[in-house]
């Protein structure tokens, strides 16, 4: 056993849909731009850009339930609703025929965005951390594994804000589909049991405000709802 100066943190962990064991998370990554509408929306050409990514620290990770706080230091909170990843296993270099061997689960979340954060560093050159990986900036459902639900497809993913929708797309409609993500990903880093992969977010990001109530999913993976405090 190592002995550490200090307390250890906790590990950060997701619930498992109807168990009372849980998911570790080691790593979060997220795929930017990831729908053409969404990259439309954002300025970008969805037909020229392969996929990029960022990361979020994995305590940003929290249950997509009862109240996620408004953060500090923005006027301009985005929303950004994703079907999640959860990796069972890992690989270097792995083939898309064989990505989805890699899949434990999936989850729905949202990615949580200080826009005018992200507006600030984008025209300054600047990285985007402390835009996206923010405390509880990445409420997620709790995981359904893919022994149980499959791999979805062709699934619609929704968001409402208030009892209005805001965010509506299709699964079959990503740039870059979930064994093309996870290939080209796993040629960047070696990827690893307990990773996420935030998936990308389809047209419709807007602004939230204290006391709004969330409700959002992907038809046949699972639901969430929460308000922000």
């Amino acid at each position: 056993m190592s002995s550490y100066v200090i307390t250890a943190p906790a590990q950060p962990s997701l619930a498992v849909a109807g168990s009372p064991e849980r998911f570790p998370i080691r790593r979060v990554f997220c795929v930017g731009r990831n729908y053409g509408a969404h990259a439309r929306e954002m300025g970008s050409d969805p037909n020229r850009e392969p996929p990029f990514f960022f990361t979020k620290p994995a305590d940003a990770v929290v249950p997509a339930s009862a109240a996620v706080p408004y953060p500090p230091a923005t006027q301009d909170l985005h929303h950004e609703v994703e079907l999640v990843v959860a990796l069972g296993a890992g690989g270097a270099n792995v083939d898309p025929a064989d990505a989805l061997a890699l899949v434990w689960g999936y989850g729905v979340g949202l990615d949580l965005t200080r826009r005018d954060l992200q507006a600030v560093a984008k025209d300054a050159g600047r990285p985007w951390d402390m835009a996206k990986g923010f405390d509880a900036s990445a409420p997620c459902s709790p995981l359904i594994p893919a022994a149980t639900l499959g791999h979805p497809q062709d699934a619609r993913i929704w968001l409402e804000v208030n009892g209005a929708l805001r965010q509506e797309g299709n699964l079959n409609e990503m740039i870059w589909s979930i064994p093309e993500v996870i290939s080209y990903l796993s040629g960047l880093v070696t990827l690893a049991p307990g990773d996420l992969i935030y998936t990308g977010t389809p047209a419709g990001v807007a602004a939230l405000r204290p006391g709004d109530q969330l409700r959002g999913g992907v038809d046949g993976v699972t639901e969430f709802a929460l308000s922000i405090a």
